[in-house]
């Protein structure tokens, strides 16, 4: 293969880009709702599953209860299933777990799709009733996980390396300032008992001597003094120390911590190489879509 996917010349994507890298796009469908299945692709497989939540739907609607109303939100970071009034989200399937999605040609007003759950690492089938839009919906999933796809490779797929580098310097400073913190309590501990030991050896009623200062009339710093102004032997008031924040953590040579989970290409969780591992695999996978496979090219000559 030398080209990302393989599909019908025929078929072309309905959005512009950037519509599903910068915003979504909505459809508001029926959710016949969702059911494991053995292999993440297969039309046979998603027959079954449609059948079943078919008949499960059936037997609600004869007791009364309506099909509820979702709003899916399409675009390169996922399929979201909302709650359309209360807009809460009910599934968030990430598009390099979706693996096969197609709507029903029996049925037109049917499509589905199978993710792997995030949890568990089941297989799960989505079945949706849509009166116009099957198709279109099929299309822009397809369209997205394109996108998402040749997105991964400009940025998580070809720094594999430097990222893991990255994580691992933010993981040994993190080590660094928790040690530094360890040693200031010791200090601050042994300071505490060196006065101790100096205040009860002392003879009683003999005031206690001023600190003593260095060549530049300064009080030495001590861990475990105060922060408050100290005077010094010639009788002036030295100016108040500022007092750092602690809102913003700072690593041991005082500057913040960089984070490549927030300056980098994506939202990726501590554990980067599983998250970005995890990815290669669902997009090496592919998504089949309406029976016609979407095959990619190997990740390993990539990355």
């Amino acid at each position: 293969m030398n080209r990302a996917f393989n599909r019908k010349k025929d078929k072309t994507w309905m959005h512009s880009p950037e519509a599903l890298s910068k915003h979504f796009i909505p459809y508001t469908v029926k959710f016949l709702g969702n059911a494991e299945v053995e292999q993440p692709k297969g039309t046979e497989i998603v027959k079954d599953a449609v059948r079943k939540l078919k008949f499960a739907r059936h037997i609600k609607k004869s007791e009364g209860q309506k099909t509820p109303k979702v709003e899916l939100q399409i675009s390169i970071y996922g399929v979201k299933i909302l709650d359309s009034k209360t807009k809460e989200v009910l599934h968030n399937c990430q598009l390099h777990r979706i693996s096969f999605c197609a709507d029903d040609k029996t049925d037109k007003k049917i499509f589905t799709f199978i993710c792997k759950d995030a949890e568990s690492n089941k297989h799960m089938c989505y079945v949706f009733d849509s009166e116009k839009c099957a198709e279109e919906i099929t299309l822009t999933i397809g369209q997205a996980f394109d996108l998402a796809y040749k997105k991964f490779l400009e940025t998580g797929g070809k720094d594999v390396e430097t990222r893991k580098q990255i994580a691992n310097l933010q993981k040994r400073i993190q080590e660094l300032e928790t040690e530094n913190i360890e040693l200031k309590k010791k200090v601050q501990e042994m300071e505490i008992n060196v006065k101790v030991t100096q205040g009860s050896s002392s003879p009683s009623g003999i005031a206690p001597q001023s600190p003593s200062t260095d060549l530049f009339d300064m009080v030495p710093f001590s861990p475990a003094s105060s922060l408050l102004p100290t005077p010094s032997s010639n009788g002036t008031e030295l100016p108040p120390l500022p007092v750092r924040s602690s809102e913003t953590r700072r690593d041991i040579f005082g500057a913040e911590p960089f984070d490549p989970f927030i300056s980098g290409g994506g939202d990726f969780p501590p554990d980067i190489q599983s998250k970005l591992d995890e990815m290669q695999e669902g997009f090496k996978m592919g998504l089949t879509l309406e029976g016609t496979v979407f095959s990619l090219d190997p990740l390993d000559s990539r990355c």
